[in-house]
């Protein structure tokens, strides 16, 4: 499969101004999927100055016609279903599960946007000034750069995207260089769906050139605010770039999601939620269970099935086998990075009960066992499909050994004492915790986002309205007044 992508300014679709282009190659073939237009700065800055020119009439739009668009949006992405997953399979090695899902979350960010266009409020305030009437507005901030990654590829583009149009901001989307096509295609989509042209405008550049092309939107004044979904370490520099042009950010990173499993806990139930949370997506989500902190008295029956249940896992490549759960990860030096992590805990006393090493970008559904703060594994990012069991006597370990991370983005906890689960929940250090549920869960209307190096700032829910707008102290005062001198 070969496929071709533009970028897209004033709802036109162009080449990049130089002609640049830019390939995306299967990391197991190395065939190229994907051939795209390479933006450079200068078409960087016609995106930031075609959504300042949106930005004077959208932020003056109907409520009930941004809520017409979006829900537009959404029933043409759920139309588009069959070409995600065609598309996302050879781009991003995405079995039809993983890309019909992203699809039908899209579609309910889409919608849940769309119930915001009226909610977007402020209030009256006390005042002690006779005669005057005092208030809060909620307005719109202006341009909005929106970076999403690869591995969610349509709904955290979606998010991106939908929650700062609701309230009445125009938007710069640079899709990842992984998935130019894929995000490419969200693009179009709302074009279709009849937004005018400027407040949706779409970028994909070359890998070598994402620090220049970012770092000039960042500065652009049209530009406002930035949202950037992806790694801990590329978001600190986003954060510093934007703390420069004195603009807000809202930042969802890195992840080391655990989930404990307390001597009480349903293990047959337990082990389900590992195995989804754990593989979906060979492990590439950014709340993917990467630690299974368990009580040493229950440990070994639950290894055991937990090993069984994810040996059964079919490896394949989804764009040959799209029911495989197992496919291939983003890229070969994944493989690499986590063979090395691999080799440093089995020098220190871990064990391999299901699976083994990558190959490359081919790895099955691996589980470590007995692994220990002292190997890397033990807290550094996976993002594999690879996670680690780590043995604990007591719900008091279980959360000390829960909290010793850098991360703090999504966790678990299973138990049958719920008084003793909810208490174990409100000790851990991160920003959604589920009793007896995976780590891997997302819901439209529930606010999202981290703690520490996770980030900062939630997408979703009515929270997600503080993010992408502005607080505004407006007065009404009598015509006449006394002051002072």
């Amino acid at each position: 499969m070969s496929l071709n992508s533009q970028i897209l300014i004033d709802n036109q679709w162009v080449n990049a101004s130089n002609g640049a282009l830019f390939e995306r190659r299967h990391p197991v073939s190395n065939e190229v999927i994907t051939q795209s237009a390479a933006a450079g700065v200068s078409d960087a800055q016609l995106a930031a100055q075609s959504c300042a020119a949106a930005y004077k009439t959208w932020k003056r739009s109907a409520p009930s016609e941004r809520r017409r668009l979006l829900l537009k949006t959404a029933d043409l992405l759920e139309q588009k279903t069959p070409q995600f997953i065609e598309v996302m399979a050879a781009e991003v090695g995405a079995s039809a599960l993983w890309a019909g899902f992203n699809v039908f979350l899209a579609a309910n960010v889409f919608r849940e946007a769309a119930s915001l266009a009226t909610q977007i409020q402020g209030e009256t305030l006390p005042t002690d000034k006779p005669g005057a009437l005092s208030m809060t507005l909620r307005q719109p901030v202006g341009g909005i750069l929106s970076i999403v990654p690869w591995n969610g590829t349509v709904v955290l583009a979606a998010r991106a995207i939908a929650y700062p149009i609701v309230c009445g901001n125009t938007v710069v989307f640079r899709g990842s260089e992984a998935s130019p096509k894929t995000h490419a295609l969200i693009a179009e989509t709302l074009v279709e769906a009849g937004f005018p042209p400027g407040v949706l405008n779409y970028l994909s550049n070359a890998p070598q050139d994402a620090p220049q092309v970012v770092e000039s939107l960042i500065a652009h004044p049209a530009i406002r605010r930035i949202n950037f979904t992806g790694s801990t370490r590329v978001g600190r520099v986003i954060a510093e770039q934007a703390a420069k042009h004195v603009k807000r950010c809202l930042l969802e990173l890195g992840g080391k999601s655990p989930l404990i499993v307390l001597d009480d806990a349903n293990i047959d139930e337990a082990v389900k939620a590992a195995v989804f949370g754990s593989f979906l997506y060979q492990g590439q989500i950014c709340m993917s269970t990467e630690r299974l902190i368990v009580d040493a008295k229950v440990a070994d029956e639950f290894v055991a099935k937990f090993a069984t249940r994810a040996s059964e896992l079919q490896n394949d490549d989804p764009s040959k086998n799209p029911q495989c759960i197992i496919g291939p990860m983003i890229q070969a030096a994944s493989g690499n990075r986590i063979n090395e992590m691999l080799e440093d805990a089995l020098s220190k006393g871990a064990k391999i009960v299901c699976g083994g090493v990558a190959n490359g970008a081919i790895m099955p559904a691996t589980i470590l066992d007995h692994v220990n703060s002292s190997m890397r594994i033990y807290d550094e990012e996976t993002f594999g499909p690879v996670t680690v069991v780590v043995r604990v006597q007591s719900a008091d370990e279980a959360i000390t050994v829960a909290n010793d991370s850098a991360y703090g983005l999504s966790s678990g906890v299973f138990g049958r004492d719920v008084n003793r689960a909810l208490a174990v929940a409100m000790d851990l250090e991160y920003g959604s915790v589920h009793v007896n549920g995976s780590t891997v869960q997302n819901e439209a209307q529930a606010p999202y986002g981290g703690t520490k190096a996770s980030g900062y700032g939630r997408f979703d829910g009515r929270a997600v309205i503080d993010e992408f707008t502005e607080l505004k102290w407006l007065t009404i005062e009598p015509e006449v007044q006394q002051y002072p001198f």
